[in-house]
């Protein structure tokens, strides 16, 4: 009973451990254009909200083209340490993905996707 209870005691105080490694990873709060949002086009704006600091420099946003080609917007200056800005022309209607990679304050590469369409 003693060794299955420090057994246990021990599982907890290494889960616990790793909690505050998880939430130092970028997380998106808010993106735009949200997923499956419909947008006008041609000028397309993203702006991604984290919930840390990242490293804009070294992050990116790519589109996912309908022909299954992909686009890499040019960042901005967002003014903001938790925001991503970028910008893309030339987009007709369909539909799209948004994809993007950023660099976290600890290190950490974060990535995610979602489809959002043009009209």
């Amino acid at each position: 009973m003693k060794r299955s209870l420090a057994a246990l005691l021990a599982c907890v105080v290494a889960l616990l451990g790793l909690v505050p490694a998880a939430r130092a990873h970028a997380v998106l709060l808010h993106a735009s254009p949200a997923p499956k949002e419909t947008v006008s086009g041609p000028d397309l704006k993203v702006e991604l909200k984290f919930n840390s600091r990242i490293d804009a420099k070294r992050s990116r946003v790519t589109i996912l083209m309908p022909d299954k080609s992909t686009k890499v917007l040019a960042n901005e200056e967002s003014g903001s340490p938790d925001t991503l800005v970028a910008r893309g022309q030339g987009f007709a209607p369909g539909e799209y993905r948004l994809r993007w990679q950023v660099l976290s304050s600890d290190g950490h590469i974060t990535r995610g996707e979602h489809p959002f369409t043009v009209k």
